[in-house]
C-alpha cells in the first residue's frame, strides 16, 4: 500500500508527513479482526487509504527451547509459561512481545519519514480511553502499536523494558475480557472516526453535535400492538433552538 506523503521544509531539513494513520496490532489471533475491519466505515477507510492496519503474531518470535521442529516438519512455538509465585492460568512471556515491538519499530523507521509512535498496553488500572484520547492521538501520532494480551496476561517486564519508549497503559472499562483484541478494535474505530475523510460527513460525529439518547425516524406515528407511539412534537417543529434544547435535556 503506497502512502500519500506531503513535504514540509523546516530549518533547512526536509520532513515527510504521512496522511495515513498506521495501526500495528501485536496479537496471537489476527484473524479475530477480519470480519469487523472488513465491513462498513472502517473497511472503507482502509480501501481509501485513510488508515492502515498491520498485524504481528508474537508466536512467530518464539526462540530457543520454546520453539521445536518435529520430524514431520511441524513447528511448535510455546509462548506462555506458568506464573511465578503460583496461581491459575498461563502468562505470555516477555521476549516474543518485545521482539514483535522491535519488528514494528524497525518497519516504521524504514519508511524514512518523520514518525511519532505511541505504544498501548491494555491493562486494568490504565488510563481510561475516551473520545478526547482519540482526538489527541490523531493530532500527535502517525503510528499506534497495540499490544493485545491473552490468557492471564503478559509478563509485566514488557512495561519495564519499554518504559523508555513511554509505553502507555490503557483501559477501556471496568471489566475483564478474554483478550486485548476487542479493546484494540474499539480504539481503532474511535480514533479512525476522528480522521478527516473517514466519515462521509465529518460533522456527523455524534460527539461534535448536540445529541440525545432518544432518536426517531419515519413513520411519524408508530402503531404496534394496538398502541400509537408518536415522535415528540418538538422534533417536528422546525425550531432548531428548541430541538437543541430538548436534545441537551433542557426544559
Amino acid at each position: 500500500m503506497k502512502q500519500k506523503n506531503q513535504i514540509f521544509v523546516l530549518q533547512k531539513k526536509v520532513f515527510l508527513y504521512t496522511e495515513i494513520m498506521n495501526f500495528h496490532c501485536i496479537t496471537l489471533f489476527p484473524e479475530s479482526f477480519d470480519s469487523y475491519l472488513s465491513e462498513s466505515i472502517i473497511g472503507r477507510a482502509i480501501k481509501e487509504k485513510k488508515i492502515k492496519i498491520n498485524f504481528y503474531n508474537p508466536r512467530l518470535e518464539v526462540r530457543g527451547k520454546y520453539r521445536k521442529k518435529w520430524p514431520d516438519g511441524n513447528v511448535s512455538q510455546v509462548i506462555d509459561e506458568r506464573p511465578y509465585g503460583g496461581g491459575p492460568g498461563m502468562v505470555i512471556m516477555a521476549e516474543p512481545i518485545l521482539r514483535s515491538v522491535d519488528k514494528v519499530i524497525k518497519k516504521i523507521e524504514k519508511r524514512k519519514i518523520k514518525s511519532k509512535i505511541k505504544i498501548v498496553f491494555f491493562a486494568p488500572g490504565g488510563e481510561n480511553f475516551t473520545t478526547d484520547t482519540a482526538k489527541m492521538d490523531v493530532k500527535k501520532y502517525t503510528d499506534i502499536i497495540f499490544i493485545c494480551g491473552r490468557y492471564e496476561g503478559i509478563d509485566t517486564r514488557v512495561l519495564e523494558v519499554l518504559k523508555k519508549r513511554k509505553i502507555i497503559k490503557i483501559s477501556i472499562g471496568d471489566y475483564v475480557l478474554t483478550g486485548g483484541e476487542l479493546p484494540a478494535m474499539i480504539c481503532i474505530d474511535c480514533i479512525s472516526r476522528q480522521i478527516s475523510g473517514v466519515l462521509g460527513n465529518f460533522n456527523s460525529r455524534e460527539e461534535e453535535r448536540i445529541s440525545s439518547h432518544y432518536i426517531y425516524t419515519r413513520p411519524e406515528i408508530l402503531e404496534w400492538d394496538g398502541k400509537k407511539y408518536p415522535v415528540p412534537s418538538v422534533l417536528l417543529s422546525g425550531d432548531h433552538k428548541k430541538i437543541n434544547a430538548w436534545r441537551s435535556g433542557e426544559k
